[in-house]
């Protein structure tokens, strides 16, 4: 091959910071809290949806620990579904994923926002605050965000690691503060506290001294897993180690434990985090807020802290939506690398940066996504949109990727044999069935409560929007795979050996 090729540069601690980062970020400040929300009566059972949330989470994950080894490749999860299952569905479920993530991207992007204005309230700039608060001001900030790391991944892999590895640090130790705070006060201290600051009288055992009718503490199954399908999208971002494949040193041993790691830290995180706040302010009140305004951790945990330390964890979940950022685009890029590469998307995506090694059309057109993400996001008016649309995107992939899981023996021997770990075929088939059976239950879940929520107009549903998007994907696929065949490439051979 001429011309510059990605290089392996990545180490263990840039992957795992590349998946902690894509996964935190408004999943903990934002989704723990608003989901009283958007899943009335969900009540105080917000914690233990997390934990089934993550079960899905952990047997894509083992899917794709175990396929990583075998194909550590840019493009992660295209590269496995075309050469162990169907070229096809390898293209329109990782497109549906480039898709969801890089609007997601924008999303964050436009999100962030809110918190640096929380931050010049908090430091008492008002002058400041109102300006962040001017839609076209949100926008430009937004945009800057996005392209200011579209240039962090596309001058390689040396600034790139600079950039996240101390985000992520910073993000933990801000972090802490919360759930520190939390795990010190009680909801009485709280119920002191918005007394003394708004004169609201509130009380942790009789729902908070809410106003309007709540559903009380009884355990509603639908509603727990409408939940948990939605909490799931905070365990998506792991497989962003997965598209930096080819870009990883010792992928075969350093990509699935990359994933393990990531999967724990996380995991434990969310945990302490959500049950810190859950600790302190009653989930009455939580659910009150949050039916009358976007509520964050920072925003309730405030109530009970001097102002420097809510500068502190406002800045700290300012960092965590912020830090997705560079994880999410190197993601979505490398999805668009690999396709170029089989020759399902144009080539002018597989050019490699001459200096950095990095593919910079393919980022550069991921920025454009995400900048599209952004105007979406302002123009809609509801983040969760975006989430949405993203959850079903990924859920679909997850699965598919289970579901290589039980079909790669035989699709692909030759690559099947070069699994390094988990090698016994019943205990991956066992589970690749598993993961198959209740990542498909959640989507039925998540896509049942989409199409009977109550919206505007059609296209707010995400399942529609996902359709439309995996129909574009479909035209793309069959254009660019006849003219494949026009040319006399042996499409067989082609899908059967890695890129």
């Amino acid at each position: 091959m001429t011309g510059p090729t990605l290089t392996r540069q990545l180490g263990l601690m840039g992957l795992v910071a590349t998946g902690v980062c894509s996964m935190l970020g408004a999943s903990i400040n934002v989704v723990p809290f608003m989901i009283q929300r958007h899943v009335p009566g969900i009540g105080p059972y917000v914690l233990p949806a997390f934990v089934f949330a993550a079960i899905p989470a952990l047997l894509a994950a083992f899917a794709y620990s175990i396929l990583a080894t075998a194909m550590p490749r840019a493009g992660g999860s295209y590269v496995y579904a075309s050469r162990g299952l169907n070229p096809y569905l390898g293209f329109v479920a990782s497109f549906s994923q480039w898709f969801g993530l890089s609007i997601v991207i924008g999303v964050v992007a436009y999100v962030t926002i809110p918190f640096l204005r929380d931050i010049a309230i908090a430091l008492d700039w008002q002058s400041l605050a109102t300006i962040l608060e001017n839609g076209v001001i949100r926008v430009g900030l937004a945009l800057v965000l996005v392209w200011l790391f579209v240039w962090v991944n596309i001058r390689g892999a040396s600034l790139y690691e600079k950039t996240v590895i101390p985000l992520m640090v910073l993000m933990f130790v801000m972090g802490g503060v919360v759930i520190i705070a939390g795990f010190s006060f009680t909801q009485i201290d709280f119920a002191q506290a918005i007394l003394e600051k708004e004169g609201r009288v509130i009380s942790p055992s009789d729902g908070g001294g809410v106003n309007i009718p709540i559903i009380g503490s009884d355990f509603h199954l639908p509603t727990f897993l409408s939940a948990g399908a939605l909490l799931f999208a905070s365990f998506i971002g792991f497989d962003s180690i997965a598209q930096a494949g080819g870009e990883a040193k010792n992928p075969t041993k350093r990509l699935p434990l990359a994933i393990a790691l990531t999967i724990v830290i996380v995991g434990g995180y969310y945990i302490l985090f959500t049950s810190a706040v859950y600790h302190a302010v009653p989930w009455s009140f939580v659910a009150e807020e949050a039916s009358q305004k976007d509520i964050t951790a920072p925003g309730l945990m405030g109530y009970l802290l001097p102002s420097g330390l809510t500068v502190v964890i406002v800045a700290g979940a300012a960092i965590a939506l912020i830090n997705d950022l560079p994880a999410m685009l190197l993601s979505v890029s490398r999805l668009m690398f690999a396709w170029a590469e089989d020759g399902i998307f144009p080539k002018n995506f597989t050019k490699i940066h001459p200096q950095f090694h990095t593919p910079y059309a393919a980022i550069f057109l991921s920025g454009v996504m995400a900048s599209v993400g952004i105007f979406g996001s302002h123009f809609a008016g509801d983040f969760f949109l975006g989430i949405d649309i993203m959850v079903t995107s990924m859920m679909v992939n997850f699965l598919l990727m289970c579901v290589t899981l039980l079909t790669i023996d035989k699709v692909n021997p030759n690559l099947a044999i070069e699994i390094k770990i988990i090698k016994n075929r019943k205990i991956r088939k066992t589970l690749g069935w598993a993961g198959t059976l209740v990542l498909s239950s959640f989507l039925a879940i998540h896509t049942w409560k989409d199409l009977n929520s109550q919206t505007e107009a059609w296209y707010f549903h995400s399942t529609p929007i996902w359709l439309i998007v995996m129909g574009l994907a479909s035209l793309i696929f069959f254009f660019k795979f006849n003219q494949l065949k026009n040319k006399g490439i042996d499409i067989k051979s082609q899908f059967e050996k890695l890129p």
